[in-house]
């Protein structure tokens, strides 16, 4: 039997509303607005990664040409710090204390580009000129940078008073029944890496304005962001101590998030100051330098993990010691990003005995926070990892080791010795599919075709699980006006996903509307109260499901206002193209004409919001193949395959992007992306010069398809797919490189960024041993 795909509902590939203005130049982005009386603000930052300071006098900055204010942290004294969240319970039950954030640094600094003075002038140029006349003298001391040093007996301590540079430590699972595990256990299988430190590098970096009314003593920020809610709750509490009707955010079109855009930055606060101080609007620009330098950074664990097996390789007890960065100040929410990670340890495989330790470090460097997966990537890349070194010290292929150890669909719903609660899966499913998508078994005849041309070739896999879309709610409103076109309203922000599209496709088939018809409105907190946010893989599985719910909402009002003026049964009307029509007849009423008749503005307005009372969980296997130039290390991806079970596709043209998109980030934190700090903590890659970017000449063509098992626990049963590809993708092409270089010389490993001079040199050692 066929089955009709919807025109604009689930599975339909409708192409996206929102690309024409942003292909035609009609995109609104923060730095493209400038109220009228502009100012524009300049952020003084520290040179040296720690040390003390002292300002000796702004007098010459303030009397520069087009100078209109200099704040230093004695200035801004009234307002609070940028404070700590997600610091979970110690071993002890205590939680540790954290590290705020000072909007100005006020005598010390903890890495390069902490925020020392801020001025305002006419133009931008103007105010970093002035900031230069600031008298200030850095008094600098000795710093630490490495993850894996900072714990050292003689490290430099980040902050003195502190004691140590270990800011937390969480545990997780049973020592006890671990350490049981490993003692009867036939072999263990040992490894240790390091998870590279990663810069955002979203297309639009941050920018801010602030703006005041004196007459409401009321502030309006607009800033790109993940969610207007959250920024407006912490700004508002935690650094102005006002109502949070006195503060108003914005935002509009957003290049890329990433994570690292859910957060409040120091310069969000400070224009607000700046504003209210000088009764005209402040607007801040970020630089790519300063981006570099200052926003959330991700990833940088320094682990070691061992599994202990039984003689026919399954799996019987997992060890972790982790080292997670957290840069010179615990962020908003970096302490909880290792703890998330660790949660999926045991990944797609039926462990029964677990003992994770995480600690987390302070050094002079960026703050570390969430970036896409947060934390998931990290646990997926720790475990697929460590499951191909168990296949080669016991001369299994990495399927075959996974098969024996996966969960299989009969222990579904599975507990995890984390807590995590698996409603479905079928791995071996998608493993299976994508082996035959790849043509795995011909892979013998491709490896003799590659060492005939000189070059090494190497296969490699991921098997993953995330956890995303956590419990929650995203409540949705919609509203039909007088020109027949339906608005939503709802809290969470797109940066780049097609939410406009998605929703659209949800509320138009209830409505029987053309998607172009339903409009999208998010990013004002004065036009709804609360929102989630966008974040974790979130906005379409709770926000499109309670967005679904408001239309079917609208819907029934819409007919009962067709009833009563067809003169017929709500029952009997059926909504198609924009009309209300009674089934069978030509008598019907355009929408435009239903919204002028209704007798309340209540009547044309539908509300929904779905409450979800676990994550869901999407996990797929990744196979990427490709081929080494052993002379020059240079890696070509050659094939790469994605099957994944998202448990339902709203749309697969987003779908499609969403994993693209993952895919290519996973694939720049496995051969080319690192964020290297010297020893006394400056950014030696602090530009796109010395950071290199994924390129298209290194991304290859995917073949992705879907292996859907719908979610039990998601009301249309969609499990998310936002991080996903993330997730996949570094281990799988990460394996693959280590497949190639075991085949060639015996390499069990190597380190990410697998560059080529990294490779190369990898090859030269061992050929010389």
């Amino acid at each position: 039997m066929n089955v009709m795909t919807p025109k604009f509902g689930m599975g339909a590939s409708v192409l996206r509303v929102e690309d024409e203005a942003f292909i035609t130049g009609k995109g609104r982005y923060t730095d493209d607005i400038s109220p009228d009386g502009t100012v524009h603000g300049y952020v003084l930052r520290s040179p040296i990664a720690k040390g003390t300071f002292r300002i000796g006098s702004v007098e010459a900055a303030r009397a520069a040409e087009g100078v209109h204010l200099v704040l230093t942290g004695a200035d801004i004294a009234h307002l609070g710090d940028l404070k700590t969240g997600g610091m979970q319970k110690q071993p002890d039950g205590s939680r540790a204390p954290g590290r705020d954030i000072p909007i100005l640094c006020r005598d010390r600094v903890s890495y390069v580009g902490d925020a020392v003075a801020f001025v305002v002038a006419d133009t931008r140029a103007q105010a970093q000129d002035a900031a230069e006349l600031i008298e200030i003298d850095f008094e600098a001391e000795d710093a630490v940078s490495g993850t894996a040093e900072a714990l050292d007996d003689d490290a430099e301590l980040v902050w003195p008073e502190h004691g140590t540079n270990k800011a937390f430590e969480y545990a997780i699972g049973d020592k006890t029944k671990t350490d049981a595990a490993f003692a009867g256990a036939a072999h263990v299988t040992r490894i240790e890496f390091a998870n590279n430190r990663l810069v955002c590098n979203y297309m639009e970096a941050r920018a801010a304005i602030g703006e005041w009314n004196e007459a409401d003593g009321r502030m309006t920020l607009t800033t790109g962001s993940q969610g207007v809610h959250s920024m407006q709750r912490i700004i508002a509490d935690q650094v102005f101590g006002i109502s949070h009707d006195k503060l108003r955010v914005i935002t509009p079109d957003v290049g890329g998030g990433f994570g690292p855009k859910v957060f409040v930055y120091r310069e969000y606060p400070l224009v607000l100051e700046a504003a209210k101080r000088l009764g005209r609007p402040v607007k801040w620009t970020c630089d790519r330098t300063e981006h570099f330098l200052t926003d959330a950074q991700g990833r940088d664990n320094v682990v070691t993990a061992e599994m202990a097996m039984d003689a026919d390789g399954r799996f019987l007890g997992l060890r972790v010691r982790l080292a997670a960065n957290m840069g010179a100040y615990t962020h908003q929410f970096g302490p909880f990003i290792p703890y998330v990670g660790a949660s999926m340890s045991t990944g797609v495989y039926d462990i029964e005995a677990l003992d994770v330790a995480i600690t987390g470090v302070y050094t002079n460097t960026c703050p570390v926070d969430a970036y896409r997966g947060a934390g998931r990537p990290e646990a997926a890349f720790l475990v697929e990892k460590l499951v191909d070194a168990c296949a080669r010290d016991l001369n299994l292929s990495p399927h075959e080791i996974r098969r024996r150890n996966f969960i299989r669909p009969d222990q579904f719903p599975y507990r995890t010795q984390t807590g995590r609660n698996y409603d479905v899966g079928e791995f071996e499913g998608h493993m299976n599919q994508a082996m035959e998508r790849a043509d795995w078994a011909g892979f013998e005849a491709r490896l003799e075709q590659s060492k005939a041309s000189g070059k090494l070739r190497g296969i490699g896999m991921a098997t993953y699980v995330e956890a995303c879309a956590f419990a929650g709610s995203e409540p949705a409103h919609v509203e039909l006006g007088d020109d027949g076109v339906v608005t939503l309203l709802i809290g969470t922000q797109s940066n780049g996903q097609g939410h406009a599209t998605a929703y659209a496709q949800l509320v138009a088939d209830k409505l029987g509307l053309d998607v172009t018809q339903v409009r999208l409105h998010q990013g004002d907190t004065d036009q709804l109260d609360k929102g989630g946010g966008t974040g974790g893989s979130r906005s379409i599985p709770l926000g499109g499901v309670s967005a679904a719910r408001a239309g079917e909402d609208l819907a029934e009002k819409i007919r009962k206002i067709a009833a009563d003026e067809l003169e017929a049964a709500a029952a009997d009307i059926e909504l198609v193209d924009g009309e209300a029509r009674i089934v069978g007849t030509d008598r019907r009423i355009d929408f435009s004409a239903i919204a002028k008749a209704a007798k309340s503005p209540d009547d044309v307005k539908g509300f929904g919001e779905f409450v979800q009372d676990e994550a869901t969980y999407p996990n797929g296997t990744h196979i990427c193949e490709l081929e080494i130039e052993p002379e020059t290390g240079q890696i070509e991806i050659v094939n790469y395959t994605i099957v994944d079970d998202f448990g339902a596709t709203v749309n697969p043209v987003l779908l499609a992007g969403q994993v693209h998109g993952g895919v290519v980030q996973g694939i720049g934190q496995a051969l080319t992306e690192d964020t290297v700090y010297s020893e006394d903590g400056q950014l030696l890659t602090a530009s796109f010069m010395d950071y290199a970017m994924p390129r298209a000449d290194i991304v290859p063509s995917f073949h992705f398809e879907t292996r859907n098992v719908p979610s039990t626990t998601n009301a249309l049963g969609i499990k998310g797919a936002g991080e996903a590809g993330t997730i996949g993708a570094t281990p799988a092409v990460m394996n693959a490189v280590t497949d190639a270089l075991h085949r060639a010389c015996g390499i069990g490993h190597i380190e990410m960024p697998a560059t080529p001079q990294r490779v190369w040199q990898a090859l030269a050692e061992a050929r010389s041993s």
